[in-house]
């Protein structure tokens, strides 16, 4: 269980698309935070193999390697 409040702007408008939509509230909330992590997660991810490539941890393969292996034309 999780309450959250919200700004009385941000609350008007999620009962308005709940009301429009026949769902409600708590399925949007729902969507929206799933939405979230999925970005922020990617994002995570994305900054660390940054920090690796830097450091000299993994490395990296020229766009034109990876069309060539997988026959793919340029």
């Amino acid at each position: 269980m999780l309450a959250v409040r919200l700004p009385a702007e941000v609350e008007s408008r999620l009962e308005a698309l709940a009301q429009t939509t026949g769902r409600t509230k708590t399925f949007y909330v729902r969507e929206a935070i799933l939405e979230y992590l999925d970005d922020l997660e990617d994002l995570y991810i994305a900054e660390q193999r940054l920090i690796d490539i830097r450091a000299g941890k993994t490395q990296t393969v020229p766009l034109e390697e990876i069309m060539k292996r997988y026959e793919m034309e340029s």
